[in-house]
């Protein structure tokens, strides 16, 4: 349980229902098919980040802000894998359609919590769901060819959580501390 004095790692997701993991994942062993090497995401990982927050003390402002959001149940389609390009392996995602309630509720968390002094990244939120990190694909591997096989997932979103992010016998943990309902 959290103490009040110490830091934690947060920030607001939303989670994926098993079914839509079960497809996530599905979809992450056909690219891990390709790989020379990677880092993938372990299932009960799969996510979408909302807002990230970083280290903090101060929870209960969090969830505050958490509270104070004003957004109706919507849907969001995953389609589409990209990557960023990093040296020493890329990171490859799913993308999320835009969604103009996503987007509102981005915008009303985060600012929230730069109201409330969080130092929140001011920048266009790009919403993209991680599949793996340092990942370096095979000469053989068609990204478009890839795209046209996948079919785009739909998902009913009614609540957002709170996530503490944490390595728990060396594996990153993420674990649900508080959620609102939407």
């Amino acid at each position: 349980m959290h103490r009040e004095g110490i830091k934690i790692r947060l920030f607001i997701a939303i989670n994926f229902k098993e079914e839509v993991k079960d497809t996530l994942l599905d979809i992450q062993k056909q690219l891990k098919g390709y790989a020379e090497k990677g880092n993938f995401t372990r299932r009960e990982n799969l996510h979408l980040t909302v807002v990230f927050i970083g280290e903090t003390m101060n929870l209960e402002a969090v969830k505050n802000a958490m509270d104070k959001v004003s957004v109706d149940p919507f849907n969001i389609t995953i389609s589409g894998l990209g990557k960023f390009r990093r040296r020493g392996g890329d990171i490859y995602w799913l993308g999320i359609d835009k969604s103009d309630k996503l987007n509102n509720l981005y915008n009303q968390i985060s600012s929230e919590l730069y109201n409330l002094g969080f130092d929140i990244e001011k920048r266009e939120y790009k919403p993209h769901l991680t599949l793996g990190r340092e990942v370096i694909l095979q000469r053989n591997f068609n990204e478009i060819e890839f795209n046209e096989n996948l079919s785009p997932i739909t998902m009913d979103i009614s609540r957002i959580s709170l996530m503490k992010s944490e390595r728990i016998n060396g594996k990153l943990t993420y674990t649900e501390i508080y959620f609102k309902e939407l």
